[in-house]
């Protein structure tokens, strides 16, 4: 095979490289906004994953509930590959004959009326906070320029400037400055402090059911209620953030659904795409979605035929309700197992269906440490605010390969 050159005129060794040579190539021409474990996944399939030596890795992080069908899902690859013959983008210049669908499918998962489509999880949160402000001066009546939303320290909704602008993790916010006006923080699971916050010019609560880059936090229950009827009452929107927590991660098909709750805004993406493409949305009230115009907002690829086809074969997999069964069951057995790991090297641990915050004991190792020993196991979680690993496997997994990542957990904890 003939090498190919770059700009520079060197050559290109089309030659296979192992790991270490890949991730030291990464190094030196990929922007370091991420610090990866080692590990060059080459391939996958179901809940595992294997690197360039062939080295087999269970996943237990799921592209952060992107996989939650895991990888390469059947039903998904096969809608995916039944588009690419067709057409993959048209833009919103025109019609496609598969948004309509899609759009139909989301507002029957969710009880709401119309969708936003867009791309990534950050583009769902920027254009929810458009619309709510629209809807603040449009509807509610707020002085121009004056609106206000109000969220919950430790969220996460993302990492564009505005989104930051309301974060309170100082690596997230550091040297990213000035910063978008027009937000309040306030505790999250405080419901007197929401409130509290609110005024006049509230547009919105934007509220992450369970905060997963915290270390998978849960309000106490009644939070969630609480927060739409206070909404409710005091004339402003409930936006819920369950890019994370959506689509059969907890048990039900969206987290709110734990207290029976629908937001007036309902921000979808990660598992939305199936992991193959990358696909959010929002989804709300048809009095609130209207306030949009032609020209008011917009997205290039936001609801192209290819999405709106995976996203479609995404929604026709929870319609069964078979994956909310499978994690509220096998979120039993990953509950059970690390209880038992309490005092044993977890010092605590969060947990709703797959998904779980595990604190670890600090004298045995930072949760990145924790997570290097665990691929040395072919296990793959990742860590968050010092010692806390995530785990959130796909919700394929089996209850033997979920006891196995526990076990593992156990053994390099020492327990």
């Amino acid at each position: 095979m003939t090498a190919t050159t770059h700009t520079t005129g060197a050559p290109l060794s089309t030659a296979p490289r192992s790991s270490a040579e890949l991730i030291r190539a990464e190094d030196a021409t990929v922007a370091h906004n991420y610090h990866p474990l080692p590990v060059v996944v080459a391939r996958a399939e179901g809940t595992w994953v294997e690197d360039v030596e062939g080295r087999r890795y269970l996943d237990m992080l799921a592209g952060y509930s992107a996989l939650n069908f895991g990888h390469r899902h059947p039903a998904l690859i096969a809608a995916a590959r039944d588009q690419l013959e067709q057409v993959t983008l048209t833009s919103r210049a025109f019609h496609n004959d598969r948004l309509a669908g899609f759009a139909e499918a989301l507002a029957d998962l969710t009880g709401l009326d119309m969708t936003l489509p867009m791309n990534t999880g950050a583009e769902a949160v920027e254009s929810a906070l458009k619309i709510a402000r629209k809807w603040a001066y449009e509807v509610k009546g707020v002085a121009p320029d004056q609106a206000t939303i109000v969220v919950a320290a430790g969220n996460f909704h993302g990492r564009t400037t505005t989104i930051v602008s309301f974060s309170d993790d100082p690596v997230a916010r550091t040297g990213f400055g000035p910063f978008t006006p027009g937000f309040r923080t306030v505790p999250y699971d405080d419901l007197a402090a929401v409130e509290a916050a609110i005024d006049d010019t509230t547009a919105a609560v934007l509220i992450e059911p369970i905060q997963g880059e915290a270390g998978v936090l849960i309000a106490t229950d009644g939070y969630l209620a609480g927060v739409r009827e206070l909404t409710q009452r005091k004339g402003v929107l409930f936006i819920a953030d369950e890019i994370q927590s959506g689509l059969g991660r907890t048990g039900t098909t969206l987290a709110v659904a734990h207290e029976d709750v629908l937001p007036d805004l309902l921000l979808l993406g990660k598992a939305l795409g199936g992991g193959i493409v990358p696909v959010s949305a929002v989804v709300g009230r048809r009095a609130v979605m209207g306030v949009l115009r032609p020209g008011e907002h917009g997205s290039t690829f936001g609801g192209n035929p290819l999405a709106a086809a995976v996203g479609s074969a995404v929604i026709d997999l929870l319609r069964t309700g078979e994956f909310q069964e499978r994690a509220r069951t096998l979120g039993a057995v990953l509950a059970e197992g690390l209880a038992g790991l309490v005092g044993r090297g977890v010092l605590r641990y969060r947990a709703r269906g797959l998904w779980a915050g595990v604190d670890v004991d600090p004298a045995i190792g930072t949760g990145r440490e924790i997570s290097e020993r665990l691929l040395t196991e072919g296990i793959l979680v990742k860590d968050t605010h010092g010692s806390t690993i995530r785990i959130a496997p796909p919700l394929t997994i089996t209850r033997e390969e979920l006891n196995s990542a526990v076990g593992a957990l156990g053994k390099v904890l020492g327990g």
